[in-house]
């Protein structure tokens, strides 16, 4: 998404371009942080792109912040917008980091360096002084000529970065090797333009190698935008949908011009164009892409369809109800997209590193040239190792370690339907030892069904209370608000609507009915846990005992007339979920303690936990209550912190996913959970969370691996071409070497497949 608004910041994301080295990103960030009226401001290597949140009011423009890093010496232009389908444009073959160019530089260099290869083979042949200068120039002048630009305008800035190394360390070879072809123009074997050329070379190799990967990294985004379809087949809107209509007056027109109400055909094998309701048709619906689920899912009229999602064999009307930016598609996109631009915590100490790392390296080289120059006083050793230690020490590695791996991790992880949002959920998975659930709509299916009604007075008939019950509801979107209409409904009674309604937070709902026995009184349909203070209480407690016992959620409506009396008792069954059980053996598997919060009667909770093998239940808890219980189980232990995941899917669950060091939505929920939550499984299915619990904690093994290896290049390099172990060509080499390493072994996260699928 090109920019999101809320009440005091508008965000932007930026396509930065020109970037090679951690220091570019701190170069980036640090000219982005002195614009005034910029909150806050990241830049990911990886993606190539920068958030920026600007203060509502500061006057700050985009084209301001697009100026200042243009000014800095790289391109910056608004990202495209979500929900376009528009992909990224592919690594021309000449371009800065084509194939072309490696190939190109190789061919020349080729007869530079082949001589070293034959040496052992008893062949004692170079090329003239002048054909190495004539083969070499090109090289380190054309084909190099982006590290001497990008390095220049690092070097005005005051930031070096990881051109300007590559760029001193190079022409220090190449100056060295004129000086020598002056002063002793048949000494052959003391130039070094191979080592130069090999360096360029090795770099660029390294340069395309990184793009290539980094394109494979973010084939989850390509993938995803992919699925949209170009236009969309938008019926004449004279046409009556009903089923068997002749549908053949249609417009195709562009994506961007469907609107809600739109009606849409959808063709048999077409990707459906907008997230919509079936007006007409039935088929089955791959959305495997979108949810992570393998098997088509049967869809007719009356069901929601997802943009992006492939129509099977039947053909559909749909009437559109999100496009564009609204629609999940483009949400999903969003997310992914958020969560790989962001930066782990632990990024933050790596640009610390990152900021003093070329000044340092720098320094170390010159130390390294006197120090060889005064031992053996020879101005070739020394020029050679300090050339040495300036390309060994190149930070591509560093500053590709943290964001390649998010972005693989979290891109395989959308693919099978576990949307992670915020990389700090990657620190913290790891560490996790327990794992709290809302029951309702998380283990269960979140579709109760009315058991039982049980009148406190015998008078009053079950029809004349489910009317009313089922009135108070009207326009609720709980699931036992819709139980509770579908029953009036499947006895054929019509709810009775109130005068007034209102919801209270953690109790139940209030309203007054406009007719049948307590016509313009106030009634309360809530729950059992809010009613401890009632007079009533233990009578209700006796009524309910026999519902609890089978585990049934249990509702009571209320008279709310002073005093407050009981009218009936209302028990919901909800069935468990098939793999609720699986689920919580997965985590078992894992080590990790299993919690459930309910609302229902302890008894009633303890016989559902127990059913999937539950740890521990806390039951007739408030929903304001389960943040407190997460903090409460997340210091539970007097000597050690436990690391704390909290599972759920309603409105009342945001606080707890909130408060959780880890928080999971079910997308099958409210978007208020989705968004407290830092994890969201597309599917309802329980196994996720272990499976989400798996990526997370592979993509930190890979994030330390690749932190390690990076470090250790740079640790264990730039001593070795102190010490003259490691010639240029071999430390250019040795870097090119390191970013590949930290890239593939970041990639072996797209071998990932979820255990529990």
């Amino acid at each position: 998404m090109v920019t999101l608004k809320d009440m005091d910041s508008e965000l932007f994301t930026l396509d930065i371009g020109g970037m090679t080295c951690a220091s570019c990103v701190g170069r980036v960030e640090k000219a982005l942080d002195k614009i005034p009226g910029i909150e806050a401001a990241t830049v990911n290597l990886a993606t190539e792109q920068a958030r920026i949140r600007v203060k509502t009011g500061s006057g700050t423009q985009i084209k301001d912040v697009i100026a200042q890093v243009e000014k800095t010496g790289y391109q910056a232009k608004l990202a495209t917008p979500h929900g376009k389908g528009e992909l990224a444009p592919a690594k021309t073959f000449w371009g800065s980091d084509g194939l072309g160019r490696v190939l190109l530089g190789f061919t020349l260099s080729a007869p530079l360096f082949l001589p070293m290869f034959l040496m052992p083979f008893g062949v004692h042949w170079a090329l003239s002084p002048k054909w190495q200068l004539l083969l070499a120039t090109p090289v380190q002048f054309f084909l190099g000529w982006r590290f001497y630009k990008a390095g220049f305008k690092s070097l005005m800035s005051g930031v070096g970065n990881m051109d300007l190394l590559v760029a001193l360390g190079t022409s220090a070879a190449y100056g060295l090797s004129i000086y020598q072809m002056i002063s002793s123009p048949h000494a052959s074997h003391e130039l070094y333009f191979e080592g130069s050329a090999v360096i360029i070379c090795m770099v660029l190799l390294g340069k395309w190698l990184e793009a290539r990967a980094k394109q494979q990294t973010s084939e989850a985004i390509r993938a995803l935008q992919k699925l949209w379809p170009e236009h969309a087949k938008v019926l004449d809107p004279q046409i009556v949908i009903v089923e068997g209509a002749p549908l053949d007056q249609y417009r195709d027109l562009p994506l961007e011009q469907v609107f809600p109400n739109d009606h849409i055909l959808v063709l048999p094998g077409e990707r459906i164009p907008v997230d919509g309701l079936i007006l007409t048709g039935k088929s089955h619906v791959d959305e495997s892409l979108l949810t992570g689920e393998s098997n088509p899912v049967k869809k007719q009229a009356g069901a929601k369809v997802i943009g992006g999602a492939l129509n099977g064999e039947g053909v559909l009307v749909i009437e559109a109800q999100a496009v564009g930016v609204e629609s999940v598609l483009s949400k999903i996109i969003s997310l992914v997209e958020d969560a790989q631009t962001q930066k782990a915590p632990i990024q933050k100490l790596v640009d610390q590193v990152s900021a003093i790392f070329v000044p340092s390296v720098i320094i170390i080289a010159i130390i390294t040239g006197i120090a060889n120059w005064l031992y053996f006083d020879s101005a070739s050793i020394a020029i050679l190792r300090a050339v040495s230690v300036l390309v060994i020490a190149c930070p591509c590695a560093l500053g590709l370690a943290t964001p390649a791996a998010i972005m693989a991790g979290t891109g395989v992880a959308a693919r099978f339907g576990i949307l992670i949002k915020d990389p700090q959920v990657l620190e913290q998975a790891h560490r996790l030892n327990i794992v709290a659930f809302d029951k309702t709509g998380t283990l269960t299916i979140g579709k109760p069904r009315l058991l039982t009604l049980i009148p406190f007075v015998t008078s009053i008939k079950s029809d004349a209370i489910l009317a009313t019950a089922a009135g108070l509801q009207l326009g609720s979107e709980h699931p036992l608000a819709k139980a509770l209409l579908d029953a009036a409904k499947d006895q054929g009674l019509t709810p009775i609507p109130p005068t007034v309604s209102k919801a209270l937070a953690g109790i139940g709902i209030e309203g007054k009915p406009t007719a049948g026995p307590w016509e313009n009184q106030t009634l309360c349909l809530q729950s059992v846990a809010s009613l401890e203070a009632n007079p009533h209480f233990a009578a209700i407690l006796e009524k309910a005992h026999s519902c609890f016992e089978s585990g049934q959620t249990v509702s009571v409506l209320m008279n709310s007339e002073s005093p407050s009396t009981p009218i009936a008792l209302i028990g919901f069954g909800d069935e468990l979920k098939a793999n609720a059980r699986e689920a919580i053996s997965a985590l078992h598997q894992l080590h990790i303690r299993t919690v459930m919060l309910s609302g229902d009667n302890q008894a009633a909770a303890e016989r559902v936990g127990k059913s999937i093998g539950i740890d521990e239940v806390f039951a007739q808890i408030m929903p304001g209550d389960k943040a407190q219980i997460i903090r409460k189980l997340q210091t539970s232990e007097i000597q050690q912190r436990q690391w704390v995941a909290m599972v759920g899917d309603g409105v009342n669950d945001a606080p707890a996913l909130a408060a959780a060091d880890v928080g999971m939505a079910m997308s099958t929920g409210t978007d208020v959970a989705m968004q407290a939550a830092g994890i969201t499984l597309m599917r309802g299915d329980p196994t996720l969370v272990a499976d989400a619990i798996d990526i997370s904690k592979k993509t930190w093994n890979k994030i330390r691996q690749n932190l390690f290896w990076a470090f250790a290049f740079n640790t264990t390099g730039i001593p070795l071409a102190a010490l003259g172990y490691l010639s240029p060509m071999l430390a250019g080499s040795a870097m090119a070497l390191s970013s590949f390493c930290v890239l593939s072994n970041a990639l072996f996260l797209k071998r990932w497949r979820p255990a529990h699928r």
